[in-house]
């Protein structure tokens, strides 16, 4: 492993992990807020039950998504600090207001952690709001800095010289809004899924059913809700990587040969040698369609583009291929369950249903994953996009295998230690969140 792979496999692992958490403490705090307005609202306390519940898996998350974000900040300084010493004044604005949201949310959850029966219970609720919005917030503003990294903004590039900084320019990139959206909604996708799944399974065992019920209404709303508007925001994507990035459409898409009416393939082992996609279903026109808008227009190919630029494409185009697929099977359960919602009721707590709930638990967080590779692989060879290559920015200390071994150790035990306080916060149900036995519940 030489150490531009090793530097590669460093930030891949950082984020891997990173944006499982970063993801589940963004969106859990509106499953928290919810419940905790059903509770002020209808005052029934299994939502006050739930609410606290939820609350310290929020703070779960946040330490842990604290502790793997701090460690990803000093990677980008240690890994790539010729990217860093040009980047960091043009894209530092996000990331400072990052910080400032991150601190936002740490004195809002404070509050919520420690304000029951102390504050006004309407200003409780408001802190646990803040701790949503803000985390949100974070989460949008680090986005808006990769958005950078694949549509560079805010500066003139001259013999090699950054010149005439524009920071507010370079957090509102072209790339910022259709990212933001896309991995926003991917975000409420897989937690809702991941969080409805965790609690589906509770009800299918049969333990504490109404604690979970009412937990499962919430996360699946929101989850579903998100699946459906996702294929939205991926379009919107699509076409926008189709006019900043060709290169990183034809590497998702397979696509070897420029041409006119340009097929949308589905599934395939494309074979870069011989320059086609093998085993692969193939609709006419469909990809100038979604490209461009109509299926005469002509998609760009990899061979426009010189080889030493052209992203690795098997990779990229089977990480593509996994998003879509499952983000496909996601939207056609909560198409299921907003059916069952609105008109089957008697499906709502239906064995069939609830198992696959439990079926799609990891499957956003797997098309997350799959999305980023997406992203940062296709963007190869550039880690700045037409500027700056990945090759060129990696530090030249040797030994890199060995912080790799290092951080990855961490990540892993770090990992460990979360599944197990997750384990501990789901067996305490029944003794710490919901004493009371309580019948099955009935849909209505």
């Amino acid at each position: 492993m030489d150490d531009l792979f090793a530097a590669r496999s460093q930030m891949a692992l950082s984020l891997g992990f990173h944006i499982i958490y970063a993801c589940i403490g963004m969106v859990m705090p509106f499953f928290m807020a919810v419940s905790h307005y059903r509770y002020l609202t209808t005052h029934q306390d299994v939502y006050k039950r739930l609410t606290k519940a939820w609350s310290k898996g929020v703070a779960i998350f946040f330490a842990t998504g604290a502790v793997s974000g701090t460690m990803l900040s000093f990677e980008l300084g240690l890994l790539w600090p010729r990217f860093m010493e040009h980047a960091g004044p043009i894209f530092g604005m996000p990331f400072s207001l990052e910080g400032t949201a991150f601190f936002i949310e740490a004195i809002a959850l404070g509050f919520f952690l420690y304000g029951w029966g102390r504050f006004n219970p309407w200003f409780h609720w408001f802190t646990g709001v803040v701790v949503g919005v803000s985390g949100l917030a974070s989460g949008i503003l680090v986005v808006a800095a990769n958005a950078w990294m694949n549509s560079p903004a805010g500066f003139d590039y001259v013999n090699g010289q950054y010149l005439n900084i524009d920071p507010i320019q370079a957090m509102f990139n072209d790339a910022w809004f259709t990212q933001a959206l896309h991995m926003t909604l991917a975000a409420f996708t897989a937690t809702g899924f991941a969080v409805a799944g965790l609690h589906a399974l509770m009800i299918l065992k049969k333990h504490n059913v109404v604690f979970h019920a009412k937990a499962f209404k919430i996360a699946a709303i929101f989850g579903a809700v998100a699946a459906i508007l996702q294929p939205i925001s991926g379009d919107l994507s699509a076409k926008d990587v189709a006019q900043r990035q060709p290169a990183k459409l034809a590497a998702m898409e397979a696509h070897f040969h420029t041409e006119k009416s340009a097929p949308l393939v589905l599934g395939g082992l494309p074979d870069e040698d011989k320059k086609q996609v093998n085993y692969a279903i193939k609709i006419p026109g469909m990809l100038s369609f979604l490209a461009h808008g109509n299926f005469e227009q002509e998609v760009t190919g990899l061979d426009k583009f010189p080889k030493e630029d052209q992203p690795p494409v098997l990779v990229t185009h089977i990480a593509f291929q996994i998003m879509v697929g499952l983000g496909s099977f996601l939207m056609l359960v909560s198409l299921l369950y907003l059916v069952a919602l609105w008109k089957k009721k008697k499906w709502l707590y239906s064995t069939w249903l609830l198992r696959l709930f439990v079926l799609a638990i990891p499957l956003g967080f797997i098309a997350i994953e799959a999305g980023w590779t997406v992203t940062e692989v296709g963007r190869q060879p550039w880690i700045l996009y037409g500027i700056m290559r990945t090759a060129d920015a990696v530090t030249p200390m040797p030994g890199i295998v060995y912080s790799f071994y290092l951080f990855a150790g961490i990540y892993f035990s770090l990992s460990l230690v979360v599944a197990y306080l997750l384990y501990r916060q789901i067996k305490a149900v029944p003794t710490l969140y919901d004493v009371t036995p309580e019948p099955t519940p009935v849909a209505h």
